[in-house]
């Protein structure tokens, strides 16, 4: 059973589901939203977003990519946005499985794949268990180079009945809060926090949170990056140099398990280089698919 947040009141049916752009397919741990543009002959690239931000986090990059001829993919992970929150555990192997399950349900192979953040570690986790799947990777600003280091709070959060509570006084708050961080330039905050505001209403997000962390996701994935190394598949990675979500300190560690990697450092740029400097981003990521 789930935890009844208070601030959760809305199911994802039929009905809430329509003020929804894009698609819904029914997958085997839930109903996935996504939505699939493009080009048929496009090359195809799918966007994997991070730990809490759905996929309105890649609008200008979903167009750009559109635009440039591309068949893009984007989609919300398990517990986000507009797909279902069913009562699992929210670790690795769910999302490594909801992207197989969408990639085949949707016919879909030699993909180029893209992960921000923590679709960092799951899309390396990805490649490193379908590797056939994947002919480049791209990474944004990725987490699971070392654990993250945790508030006080966030630690209560993994004890039984105090993590929920704890998410269920300041989880809203904190969260809400938390996208401010991602930017450099306060002024994209809060057309962002506007949008995100919408998840939170829907039962089951909060339990997802909760899962996710409990279940490892803000920890080290260095020796998944490390494995995956060892394919020598194209890479390339952008990073944030103001970064506070993920640290632009931890590259050296990533760029140490995939040696190989191109990598872009962004002056004045927080965690979405892809969304703060995009006139720098897109270019480099242009030559680099194209190749």
């Amino acid at each position: 059973m789930l935890f009844p947040y208070l601030d959760e009141t809305k199911e994802l049916d039929e009905v809430t589901r329509r003020e929804a752009a894009g698609s819904f397919i029914a997958l085997p741990d839930g109903v996935t939203h996504y939505e699939l543009s493009g080009p048929a002959n496009g090359k195809t690239i799918v966007l994997v977003h991070g730990f809490s931000v759905p996929y309105f986090i890649f609008d200008p990059l979903f167009e750009f990519l559109k635009n440039s001829g591309f068949r893009v993919l984007r989609y919300d992970l398990l517990g986000r946005g507009y797909s279902d929150k069913p009562n699992l555990r929210y670790d690795i192997h769910l999302f490594v499985k909801q992207l197989k399950d969408l990639l085949d349900a949707l016919n879909l192979n030699e993909i180029i794949l893209l992960g921000l953040s923590m679709g960092g570690p799951v899309t390396t986790a990805f490649i490193q268990e379908h590797p056939r799947y994947v002919r480049k990777h791209i990474l944004i600003d990725p987490s699971g180079a070392a654990s993250v280091e945790l508030t006080r709070l966030l630690k209560m959060t993994r004890l039984p009945l105090l993590g929920e509570l704890i998410i269920g006084l300041f989880g809203s708050k904190n969260m809400i809060k938390g996208i401010a961080s991602d930017f450099f330039d306060p002024k994209l905050v809060g057309q962002f926090q506007a949008k995100f505001k919408t998840q939170m209403e829907f039962k089951g997000f909060k339990n997802a949170i909760l899962s996710t962390i409990r279940s490892g996701m803000l920890g080290s994935f260095l020796e998944t990056y490390r494995n995956v190394g060892a394919l020598k598949k194209p890479t390339l990675i952008f990073w944030g140099k103001d970064d506070k979500t993920t640290p632009y300190k931890d590259h050296t560690l990533i760029l140490q398990a995939l040696s190989h990697a191109e990598f872009h450092a962004i002056e004045n740029c927080g965690h979405l280089p892809h969304y703060e400097k995009p006139e720098i981003f897109n270019p480099v990521l242009l030559e680099f698919l194209s190749r």
